[in-house]
């Protein structure tokens, strides 16, 4: 739904809602970039097309802007002012995805290789998913799970039209997942998506203390499932679109403080990053918590973003 600029701004903003973030990130540059329109971006799908054959299907009528931390991703603008680029053939038959920057950033963190054996324990609609396979050349087996049949239903789509020919779909709660040895393992986890604000405004009319509590309930179990079906010396990242310390670094502080063989290691990449939340609301996290990538919109013009890459000793 295309959001006009007299809704962007008689937006009405909830006084805790600003109470919270001024104290997390400077508060004007944050609430103006997240009422700000979002670039939009595309990940060019090696699996069926190069990069520069991809440039030569769509650049008489889009320029390509490369973003910084992905080969093959690239912001779109259009040279007579569509941003319909997802009606495209090219987009029809799988050559790109329609993704978000910041979002293609887990499974470069992630690092898949060939032949692994890989879990996306929450995969739809399938914009990282498919962007693992890609980096895996469809060679070993990724695990797509999700929890619903609708999202099942979006993620089949997908996968799909990316022509993944490594992947198995399962269905079931990600907490639920044991007894396994995954080399790697993405836990992308649903969240209170305070960083998609720029493409839901509606985000800020949900947001509620109580529910992100709750939801940090959920994020504590998968990811904890999810480092117990991680091998000795894999890796597992945890990712959210969400901006609140307790989805976050609370979660990950969470696990490191329960498990002695967690580390967290550091991301580098070239972007510009927020500080992480080291104490929030009178609770001190583990001080690797330092190491975790707190992305605001503010920081690269994206949605706003947490990464954090955990190895198992």
């Amino acid at each position: 739904m295309k959001i006009t600029n007299a809704e962007r701004n008689n937006i009405i903003i909830k006084e805790k809602f600003k109470e919270r973030y001024e104290q997390l990130t400077e508060w004007e540059p944050f609430i103006k970039c997240s009422l700000s329109f979002l670039r939009r971006s595309i990940r060019v799908n090696t699996l069926k097309i190069s990069v520069d054959e991809l440039k030569e299907c769509i650049t008489d009528k889009w320029k390509l802007i490369s973003i910084p931390w992905c080969r093959e991703g690239f912001w779109v603008e259009n040279y007579e002012g569509r941003r319909d680029i997802g009606n495209l053939k090219e987009h029809s038959i799988g050559y790109f995805y329609v993704q978000e920057a910041a979002s293609m950033i887990p499974p470069i963190v992630l690092e898949p290789k060939a032949g692994e054996f890989i879990l996306d324990m929450c995969a739809a609609p399938g914009s990282k998913t498919t962007q693992i396979a890609q980096y895996m050349k469809n060679n070993g087996v990724l695990i797509a799970n999700d929890y619903t049949g609708d999202r099942i239903k979006s993620l089949g789509i997908n996968v799909q039209k990316c022509g993944l020919t490594n992947h198995i779909i399962t269905m079931m709660q990600g907490h639920r997942f044991q007894g396994f040895s995954f080399d790697r393992i993405l836990v992308d986890a649903p969240c209170s998506g305070t960083g998609t604000i720029r493409k839901s405004l509606k985000t800020l009319l949900m947001w509620n203390p109580n529910g992100i509590k709750k939801l940090a309930g959920q994020q504590r179990q998968l990811i904890e499932a999810a480092f117990n079906n991680l091998k000795k010396d894999g890796t597992l990242v945890y990712s959210t679109c969400s901006l609140e310390p307790e989805e976050n670094e609370g979660v990950v502080d969470y696990l490191v403080n329960k498990y002695d063989d967690a580390r967290i290691e550091k991301i580098e990449l070239p972007l510009k990053k927020g500080k992480p939340i080291l104490e929030f609301e009178g609770k001190e996290y583990n001080k690797e918590i330092k190491n975790t990538l707190r992305l605001w919109p503010q920081d690269n013009d994206t949605e706003g973003f947490f990464v954090a890459k955990i190895r198992k000793e």
